[in-house]
């Protein structure tokens, strides 16, 4: 009989982003034979205090799931000592783990793609990460699933044999990327990968996942990644730490089952295209930027 892996759920201050997205997860076929462990950060201001206190309070209800467990920190850690300390502690215990954060909306068959994946590339070391976003990739006759290299960071899954490798120094990570390792890294120039890593290093972000995408990459990991995803994030509304306004990156849910997933070990080329044919024309034309930057405007002001 299969394990199922746990479920790190990560929330922090947003009743309605968490309470949608634990509707969703918990429609998921497999919720029901699924632990689900919900990191829930204490307040960073008095200002968010109240929020934190409302997010904890719908916590208190939660059925559907083989098992619930809360840990509600006292002190505010922030998102990525949150995940850190969160992931290491259920790869230690349960050896597997599927990470979720509060804004996202999920398939009823998320859970069963992430625990079919964690368990057919189990023993192989190459594959490194399990993600279940994609970005709108039109036009492209692309399989279910596919490997790349990058790790999207919107609902993802690994191991603790590949999470023993996640560096969070980001001097030593820096210390291994040469000129062709930069443009690799960041899909020929087309994202602003290495950017992030610059901008941890200077203090201007604190992010988890630009390490772990480059941790991965260092090793010469794989990621595993459906062709329509099966997440969406729903927190690019101006509420999150990390996400401002912007609909990019939105996309509608695949509503079926995964079938399929690649035997070859290596990064799919035409997936590799398509992907960086979407990274590279994202933002639109000059006048749709401006129209864009103007509705952003608005809303903030």
């Amino acid at each position: 009989m299969q394990t199922f892996a746990p479920i790190a759920l990560f929330v922090y201050n947003r009743p309605q982003h968490t309470e949608r997205t634990l509707k969703f997860l918990k429609q998921n076929e497999l919720a029901a034979d699924s632990r689900l462990f919900i990191f829930s950060d204490g307040a960073k201001t008095p200002a968010d205090e109240q929020a934190v206190t409302e997010v904890r309070g719908l916590l208190k209800n939660i059925d559907g799931f083989r098992s619930v467990e809360i840990i509600e920190r006292k002190e505010n850690m922030g998102l990525a000592n949150s995940i850190i300390a969160g992931v290491s502690r259920l790869v230690a215990d349960y050896k597997q783990v599927i990470v979720l954060e509060d804004d996202l909306i999920t398939s009823p068959y998320t859970l069963t793609y992430f625990n079919e994946a964690l368990e057919r590339y189990r023993n192989e070391e190459k594959v490194m990460h399990i993600g279940a976003y994609m970005y709108n990739l039109k036009d492209h006759n692309l399989p279910e699933t596919f490997f790349y290299r990058a790790a999207t960071s919107w609902g993802w899954a690994t191991w603790e044999r590949a999470w023993q490798h996640f560096e969070p120094n980001v001097d030593t990570l820096i210390s291994q990327f040469s000129l062709q390792k930069k443009y690799d890294f960041s899909i020929e120039n087309t994202m602003n990968f290495w950017k992030q890593i610059q901008d941890y290093k200077n203090g201007k972000n604190n992010s988890w996942a630009i390490r772990w995408y480059a941790s991965i990459f260092l090793k010469g990991g794989l990621t595993l990644n459906p062709s329509h995803s099966l997440v969406n994030n729903i927190g690019h509304d101006g509420t999150g730490i990390h996400s401002g306004i912007n609909d990019i990156y939105n996309v509608i849910i695949n509503p079926k089952a995964i079938t399929e997933f690649p035997s070859e070990l290596k990064e799919n080329p035409e997936a590799y295209s398509a992907i960086k044919g979407f990274l590279a024309n994202r933002k639109g034309s000059l006048w749709q930027r401006l129209k864009r930057y103007v509705i952003q405007r608005i809303r903030t002001s």
